[in-house]
């Protein structure tokens, strides 16, 4: 009861926060902080590199203390990394990272921004951060932003001044947003964009330091602040009842696929920024000081404040509806304006204040979910006005669906209108997809060719209902993305968005099949269908040297929504080998290869991706020993499944069910990723894990990081530490320290081959001491540094093994690594 009151509470508060597609509906202590900061003309772009790196507290106080329209310029979108949620990896992943980034913002108040870099994962440099990402690309998004957005101020969240004493993503952030501080300008640079927005010159940018930074916090108290800023960002707001920290505590919340829940605080805290480029303010209070953000900024504009601080001053909180008749006059003021920028940001704010103090509510409902080109399509309209304002609805406008209606219907206070339209899916809509996929990209980049796309934060949907809206005597357009609307038993209602997708999806569920036994599989395919009465045939390409039967399967789908599983066989060369199959769905002519991938967390927005249908296919030259794996679940890989199309039997331990009798039946027992950073029973039941060593048995642990350890005292039956030392070039060498050791030739035997298309790296958060008993049986190292040996460590222990493994087996297995697999069979088959 409690948590569902919590949930209930924070909807009420935020009513954005648990799904974008809900409309908004503020009270009127939210109204009167959005009159607030219509009354600001002021911005403020905060730059980083990932999900994540935001600093939700300053955010949030520019944002609902400062009313500054206050912005977050993420390089990317977190593709390079971990998902604790759920299988989601690299384009997924971005797009789930992508969704809780707005969410935060709706969260915190603030307003979300991307380039096209991709996070190729960990990067220890900057140069080798700005090869892969192409610097010249990345900074021309940076300049874009800045131009687009036209912040006045830009806070950093990294120092510019360190590369390479953290990770590169992050000072190269840093490093961009400094050099595009004096680019954004210069009409001289990235000229073709001008077609488009205008130069822009920030005034300052800061460095949002800490004592952090400093290397402790007597350091930093001793340190000279003369050109740092210090803000409270701990203030309280009575108004929601809420700390400013505690909605940033909300606001990173979201970021729950990177398990970063955070507890709310209250008090005093402080937050420093440093100047690093313009005039440093003389009111150390006053970040905005000599920088006009009255409406005095724009000709024409006093007027309209003359109107909007009144309103501000005179806002009646039980009648909000009051100050509509001014809100309408000030909105035909700011149509006047000759400043673009502003009068567009206005425009919206303003409207969508004019909205709440009327009460008017007006939305678009498809009757489906999602529909396909030249199918018919249902949508329903409510319009509804909860005020005594004198409103109208002049005409109802769906341009793409070819709807145009003018009802002229007056909407009486708190009578509900109802219209329902019937029309068709034209054949040339583009499908509804992430904009950032649709064209396949590179290893630090996605391929964006059109420049109005860039840094947007999702695809704009092209299916709006325009409402031309008469308040009091003056037409507004007010727009409204078509949306779906259900009612689920259990949520209530479900808002989802309204997308286009193909006319039928064809997928394999896993994503790299292993041939490791025998040399034929039976291949599942799903097709499903996105429109009724679909007939035809599949076929499944595949690599020279495979076959496949039978050579085609008739399919007939009747329903919408309708799914069947076809199976095919797939032989594989008797010899190692790897390719892709791909299912083509061949429907009067047409060929259809791709799968619609449908992504449901209760957090973010219901998303629908459409990629190619593919999958990895790999005859392995693999020989193992024992059959019965415990697979202790850690903060998620797919690692039991991968071992499984090798033909080992997996089975899932449940930490709690831990014993020396349970753990018996096991040829080994591997231990999942960050397991002993996530799993708080395992400090309990790592005496019977090691017990289980002693006796004959075989323990793989796989790597955790030095902090928020469970286990600290006896991770390994000998003394052994954690470091943050990683090898992060996929292709880095590798030096075979015990060539005759039984882990590198038994049953396998391990050449410099099997070191061939890694992915992403070599391993992370190796260990750094360890005691004799342990065996270092690699040492590889990046560029410039130094030999690190503790990627693969082997003891013995009583009767049994004990390995520790820093290298990333949770991203090869993924990708299909041949020589991955191999060596993970050989640790299995220790003293087998």
């Amino acid at each position: 009861m409690r948590k569902l009151l919590f949930i209930a509470t924070i909807a009420i508060v935020f009513p954005f926060l648990l799904q974008g597609q809900h409309p908004n509906k503020p009270n009127s202590a939210e109204i009167h902080q959005a009159i607030k900061k219509l009354n600001f003309l002021g911005s403020v772009l905060y730059v980083a590199a990932h999900p994540d790196d935001e600093n939700t507290r300053l955010i949030s106080y520019m944002a609902n203390q400062v009313k500054a329209r206050t912005a977050y310029l993420s390089l990317t979108r977190g593709d390079g990394g971990q998902n604790l949620i759920g299988p989601e990896i690299r384009e997924l992943l971005g797009v789930i990272r992508t969704q809780e980034l707005l969410a935060a913002r709706r969260t915190d108040g603030g307003e979300q921004l991307f380039t096209r870099a991709n996070d190729f994962g960990y990067s220890k440099h900057p140069d080798e951060t700005l090869a892969i990402w192409d610097k010249k690309e990345v900074l021309s998004d940076v300049v874009w932003a800045i131009r687009k957005f036209r912040p006045d101020v830009i806070i950093n969240r990294f120092n510019h001044r360190t590369p390479g004493t953290t990770h590169g993503h992050h000072t190269s952030s840093a490093m961009l947003s400094v050099e595009a501080f004096d680019l954004a300008g210069d009409q001289t640079i990235y000229p073709d964009q001008l077609n488009l927005t205008e130069t822009w010159q920030p005034k300052r940018l800061f460095f949002n330091t800490s004592w952090w930074f400093y290397g402790s916090r007597e350091k930093f108290e001793k340190a000279d602040k003369t050109n740092l800023l210090a803000f409270d960002t701990g203030i309280y707001y009575p108004s929601l009842g809420l700390s400013n920290t505690e909605i940033a505590s909300l606001s990173r919340s979201q970021h729950k696929s990177q398990g970063f829940g955070s507890t709310g605080s209250r008090g005093q805290q402080n937050e420093y920024i440093e100047l690093i480029k313009g005039e440093l303010p003389k009111d150390k209070t006053n970040i905005f000081e000599g920088i006009d953000t009255s409406w005095n900024r724009v000709k024409g504009g006093k007027a309209i404040g003359d109107i909007l601080y009144q309103v501000e001053k005179d806002f009646d909180f039980k009648n909000p509806s009051a100050v509509i008749p001014q809100l309408v006059k000030a909105y035909q003021l700011i149509q006047e304006l000759e400043d673009t920028h502003w009068k567009t940001v206005k425009s919206q704010e303003i409207k969508e204040i004019i909205a709440a103090t009327s009460g008017l509510y007006i939305e678009a409902v498809a009757t489906d979910a999602n529909a396909t080109k030249g199918s018919p399509v249902t949508v329903k309209v409510e319009a509804i006005n909860r005020s005594p304002s004198n409103i109208t609805l002049q005409s109802i406008k769906v341009e793409t669906l070819g709807i145009d209606n003018t009802p002229k219907k007056v909407l009486n206070d708190n009578i509900r209108n109802n219209f329902e339209f019937k029309t068709t899916i034209p054949t040339n809509f583009d499908i509804t997809n992430p904009y950032w996929l649709n064209t396949k990209g590179t290893l630090g980049m996605y391929t964006v060719e059109d420049q109005k796309l860039i840094g947007k934060p999702t695809t704009e949907h092209t299916i709006k209902a325009l409402f031309t809206i008469l308040i009091e005597g003056v037409s507004i357009p007010f727009s409204k993305e078509v949306v779906y609307k259900t009612n689920d038993p259990v949520k209530g209602e479900v808002y989802k968005p309204f997308e286009i997708i193909p006319a039928v999806s064809a997928g394999i569920k896993d994503k790299v099949i292993i041939y490791a036994n025998g040399t034929s599989k039976q291949i599942p395919v799903t097709i499903k269908a996105g429109k009724a009465n679909l007939s035809g045939k599949i076929t499944l390409s595949h690599p020279d040297g495979w076959q496949i039967a039978p050579a085609n399967i008739a399919i007939n789908l009747t329903q919408k929504g309708e799914e069947k599983t076809v199976v095919f066989t797939l032989t594989s060369p008797e010899t190692q080998s790897e390719g892709y199959i791909s299912p083509v769905v061949e429907i009067n002519g047409t060929k259809h290869s791709k799968e619609v991938i449908t992504i449901d967390y209760d957090h973010i927005p219901f998303q629908t991706v459409i990629m190619p249908s593919q999958t990895k296919v790999v005859r392995l030259d693999i020989k193992k020993k024992g059959q019965n794996i415990g697979y202790i679940e850690g903060a998620g890989d797919v690692v039991p499944e991968s071992l499984q199309q090798i033909g080992y039997k997996v089975t899932r331990i449940d930490p709690e069910s831990i014993s020396t009798q349970s753990l018996q039946p096991f040829d080994a027992i591997v231990v999942g990723i960050r397991a002993y950073n996530t799993i708080e029973e395992l400090k309990f039941k790592q005496q019977y894990l090691l017990e289980y060593v002693k006796n004959g048995g075989n323990l793989i642990i796989q790597y955790n990081t030095n902090r928020r350890l469970k286990v600290t005292d006896n991770l390994g039956p000998y003394p052994l530490e954690l470091s943050r030392d990683r090898v992060t070039d996929e292709n880095a060498k590798i030096t075979f320290l015990e060539p005759e050791h039984p882990i590198l030739n038994s049953p396998n035997k391990i050449t410099d081959t099997d070191f061939n298309g890694w992915v992403q790296e070599r391993g992370l958060y190796f260990p750094n001491k360890w005691s004799k008993e342990y065996t270092p049986i690699f040492a590889t190292h990046d560029k410039g540094e130094s030999k690190k040996k503790g990627a693969l460590l082997v003891a013995q222990y009583g009767k049994g093994y004990y390995v520790y493994t820093g290298l990333s087996f949770f991203r090869e297995f993924p990708a299909g690594v041949s020589g991955a697999y191999r060596l993970f069979a050989n640790m299995l088959s220790l003293g087998k």
